[in-house]
């Protein structure tokens, strides 16, 4: 969302955030002259505050009430105004080294109560989920890890057509996937002879095989294709591209347990006081795991693999009905580069972002570490 506010108006809303997420109340000026050294008047702050609610960033719930944040609100919040070291800018009240704190306190705490060198993986992850929840005082969500074992019996590439050429790739219990590459022609080879290119494919073929049977298709995406001699070289980046997203899709995520922690101390929560919200919540944790699932845990972008990355969803964002009220916060743990988890923490929108971003990300960082102790 682009919005451009002034210093003024960044800090006004700061505070007004803050304000709301500490006391559930709407928000009026006279509260942030008290709470808050903004350097302005009251009458100052009713007038910005008079702007960000046209701006659609602040709401009045009642005429002769204080304002509010919209979810627009809290998006330019976390977005622009929390610690850098969670998103892009900092305005002067924050203090940048909360979230390092935060995420301290995290991993001590999962170091403290879980041993994953001791526990089956399932007990770690359980031992996880009750210590997010507690942390971040959100329900907690952790998928069970996908199965990544398939192993690696042959690989092939196949010359197809002229600048066609298929990657088959056969799994030790004989699962075959393929994938259809186009491999363009270096300018001055366009005539290049066609059994030049087959005995060049066979080679490459071979050099794969020996580098890769038996074992984890996982690491078919972390090869080092410097390996390659240097007159093969033109078909290195094409199958880095290709083979990366034939492991990815062979490995394609499906729908594993959520393991669900926290629920009775966030629906205490003033959010969620009528009855029909909450049962369409529980309702969604209990019977439609699968559709949070797939909300949860996005397969990323080939430029995305290896990389962590922690996704807000604020109300209305959020695609499923019984959570359009509710932020949700989630990242991924990975094996390797691979993400094989997820880690969440769903509350209201009226939510300490800062803390719940930290616990996110630190929590996933944990469990990709303690991941890599468990075989695949």
């Amino acid at each position: 969302m682009e919005v451009q506010l002034t210093n003024r108006q960044q800090h006004i809303l700061w505070a007004t955030v803050r304000h709301y997420i500490a006391t559930a109340e709407p928000v009026g000026s006279k509260a942030l002259v008290e709470e808050y050294d903004l350097g302005v008047s009251s009458a100052t702050i009713r007038n910005v505050m008079g702007v960000l609610e046209k701006s659609g960033l602040l709401y009045q719930p009642h005429a002769s009430a204080g304002r509010i944040p919209s979810d627009s609100g809290y998006r330019i919040y976390v977005d622009q105004l929390i610690t850098p070291s969670l998103r892009s800018r900092s305005v002067s009240q924050t203090d940048p080294t909360r979230t390092e704190t935060l995420g301290r306190e995290v991993e001590v705490a999962l170091q403290k109560r879980l041993q994953w060198e001791d526990w089956s993986l399932e007990t770690l992850l359980q031992g996880a989920a009750q210590i997010l929840a507690t942390l971040s005082g959100c329900i907690s969500l952790i998928t069970m890890p996908q199965t990544t074992t398939a192993l690696l019996r042959h690989l092939q590439l196949v010359q197809i057509e002229a600048g066609r050429i298929m990657l088959i790739v056969v799994t030790e219990g004989y699962e075959t996937h393929s994938k259809l590459m186009d491999l363009s022609p270096i300018p001055e080879e366009t005539e290049r002879d066609s059994e030049v290119i087959d005995r060049e494919l066979q080679i490459v073929s071979n050099f794969l095989n020996s580098h890769l049977r038996g074992r984890s298709l996982l690491e078919l995406a972390n090869l080092n294709w410097s390996e390659l001699d240097q007159e093969f070289q033109r078909y290195g980046e094409f199958l880095k591209n290709s083979v990366a997203e034939l492991t990815r899709r062979t490995l394609a995520p499906t729908a594993t347990q959520i393991m669900v922690r926290g629920v009775s101390e966030v629906l205490r929560q003033p959010e969620f006081s009528q009855l029909q919200q909450v049962q369409t919540i529980i309702h969604l944790l209990e019977e439609e795991q699968d559709q949070l699932w797939r909300l949860i845990f996005e397969e990323p972008e080939p430029e995305d693999v290896g990389k962590s990355r922690v996704t807000v969803r604020i109300g209305a964002e959020n695609p499923l009905e019984p959570i359009r009220t509710c932020t949700l916060i989630s990242s991924t743990y990975r094996r390797g580069s691979i993400p094989v988890g997820s880690v969440g923490v769903l509350g209201p929108t009226r939510l300490d972002y800062e803390s719940a971003i930290a616990v996110v990300a630190s929590a996933a960082d944990y469990l990709s570490e303690a991941f890599s102790y468990f075989n695949p």
